[in-house]
């Protein structure tokens, strides 16, 4: 019995231990500051691919792209004019994408998708996945929605004949979290 105690006491020692190399490793990372990013407000002007292409070259050198874990969900889509939709994101700054359209502008990542998921990430999750039959280009969201569970993730679009038609379910898709909530 005394063997089993000790074993147990190591067990819960080496846990801490390494929880406490995981967060002190957490702490040294560096913290990214305001990235300038080529955004184009008015839609007057066109962005040239280079300039595309080299600001996702900055946002890659100062690991923002970096996924911090990944996990394997579906995807589903949905509008903001469905049956049961108000057209207001549930979370924070609660805009009305009936009005907004379908995209967000973040701060750090530029202008980027919505998407819905459960309350198991944050509002202002960054996520990245790759569906190739919507873009050929990773696609970039922020969880500004609720209305699902588990791993599912809901994709925001035009409308649910959108939805339906070109995103439908897409099952085992790996999911990479490049910012877990709003960050500070």
């Amino acid at each position: 019995m005394k063997k089993y105690i000790i074993s147990r006491i190591i067990m819960g020692l080496q846990f801490l231990f390494i929880l406490a190399v995981i967060f002190c490793l957490k702490e040294e990372l560096p913290r990214t500051g305001m990235l300038s990013i080529s955004l184009n407000d008015d839609l007057t002007k066109s962005v040239g691919k280079e300039i595309i292409q080299a600001s996702q070259n900055e946002l890659y050198k100062k690991g923002i792209n970096n996924p911090i874990y990944t996990f394997v969900g579906e995807l589903t889509g949905y509008a903001g004019d469905c049956a049961l939709c108000t057209g207001y994101l549930a979370c924070p700054p609660r805009t009305n994408v009936i009005k907004e359209g379908i995209y967000y502008n973040d701060k750090t990542y530029g202008r980027i998708r919505i998407v819905a998921s459960s309350r198991k990430y944050p509002c202002g999750t960054i996520l990245k996945f790759n569906v190739n039959k919507l873009s050929n280009e990773p696609i970039v969201a922020i969880v500004l929605d609720r209305g699902v569970g588990g791993n599912v993730i809901d994709l925001l679009t035009e409308s649910e004949d959108y939805a339906i038609k070109h995103v439908g379910r897409v099952r085992q898709l790996e999911f990479e979290v490049l910012r877990e909530g709003w960050t500070k």
